[in-house]
């Protein structure tokens, strides 16, 4: 598997403290089969990285992990907030891509009102950046207002769900609104958001099976990255059967409209 999203570099945002943590993540996540885990650290007002640092660390890691003979290559990238897009140069930003290739991973706001936020990400588009949206699911405007983030996905845009979203570990409303979104091919990605090895730990494959993704994870875990990090044409989801997803009850307030 290729894990797109994870915070496993060590003193730079909410992730681990020390390198022993990185390295304990690391360790969780090669024995849950990722064989690539992209460092994605915050770029945000309270995490102001750059490309410089985090390369640094993930050079570092991939030298500790090759000593210790952990199967797993640390790729860098960075999860920009949305809040910051405007304020990094265009260069710095390139360079915040993931794994080097055209795709940045940006974060909207967990504001219910975010003003402007199609229009940001479709200016970012037309300077030349690909657009892959972490944690939609937990963005309460897009909730407010779904049909924003199908427009953006029909512009090109794509999403990368949390796993741990799809079994309720960032509670019901968020996990309704993710299998929804999974039944509307509205899922291009799942990731970790790996943050520890025991907290939130990395690994994909249990909470695909459990939401009854499990026929889609090959494209969610492994073509659709591989694509996304090698700058190649998204593959087309597969044509499977998804029976097994439960059903997403609509809220009291639609049933009746």
């Amino acid at each position: 598997m290729i894990d797109l999203h994870s915070h496993v570099l060590a003193g730079i945002d909410d992730g681990p403290e020390a390198i022993e943590g990185s390295l304990a993540l690391a360790r969780a996540a090669a024995d849950a089969g990722t064989r690539v885990l992209v460092a994605t650290p915050h770029v945000s007002w309270n995490y102001p990285n750059d490309a410089d640092t985090i390369a640094a660390l993930v050079e570092d890691l991939n030298a500790r992990l090759a000593a210790e003979a952990v199967a797993l290559e640390i790729r860098a990238g960075a999860e920009i907030a949305m809040t910051r897009l405007i304020d990094i140069a265009p260069a710095e930003l390139a360079r915040l891509r993931l794994g080097g290739g055209p795709w940045l991973l940006v974060e909207p706001p967990f504001a219910p009102m975010v003003t402007g936020l199609d229009s940001i990400l479709l200016d970012l588009q037309r300077q030349g950046h690909r657009i892959l949206l972490a944690h939609p699911e937990r963005c309460q405007a897009f909730h407010r207002d779904p049909q924003m983030l199908s427009s953006l996905v029909r512009a090109g845009v794509l999403t990368s769900v949390t796993a741990g979203s799809l079994v309720g570990r960032f509670g019901g409303e968020v996990r309704r609104f993710a299998l929804s979104l999974a039944r509307e091919d509205l899922i291009h990605n799942v990731a970790s958001d790996a943050h520890d090895n025991v907290r939130r730990p990395p690994g994909t494959a249990a909470e695909l099976r459990q939401a009854g993704l499990e026929p889609l994870a090959d494209w969610l875990t492994e073509q659709v990255p591989a694509a996304i990090l090698g700058g190649g044409e998204i593959p087309p989801r597969p044509e499977v059967e998804l029976s097994s997803i439960e059903p997403v009850r609509q809220p009291w307030w639609r049933r009746h409209h």
